[in-house]
């Protein structure tokens, strides 16, 4: 199942985690949340405007899934091509995989309509 575009001048982010891994419920919601905190603190500095426009229309996040750590690569060369901010999540390695695992990538907030072309086809986590 692929998730719904909706309205293309919206606003979201994009967590995407690794299929490969296997993770936990658990663990995949907290790595989605920490790319989540990533992307916000970047905003911050980077692009309040658009920071604060994505709050304003409630803050959409989708969580999606890739098989492998190269298609998340892939994806966020995409998203720098295109403009769009990126952030990986990089696990400390306490519990389910080895310290320094690539975990989440986290793209936005931006328009769906610049999200859509490279993420639009994923499944849902």
């Amino acid at each position: 199942m692929t998730y719904s575009r909706g309205d293309p001048a919206a606003r979201k982010m994009v967590l995407v985690l690794r299929g490969e891994l296997r993770l936990t419920a658990g663990k995949a919601a907290v790595q989605a949340a920490h790319a989540a905190v990533l992307l916000v603190r970047r905003a911050e500095s980077h692009a309040v405007a658009e920071l604060e426009a994505w709050l304003a229309e409630g803050g959409k996040k989708v969580a999606l899934e890739v098989p492998t750590l190269e298609e998340m690569e892939a994806l966020q060369r995409k998203a720098r091509a295109a403009g769009i901010p990126s952030v990986w999540v990089e696990d400390a390695g306490f519990t389910e995989v080895p310290p320094g695992t690539r975990t989440c990538l986290g793209l936005g907030p931006a328009p769906s309509s610049r999200l859509d072309p490279i993420t639009g086809g994923l499944p849902l986590l």
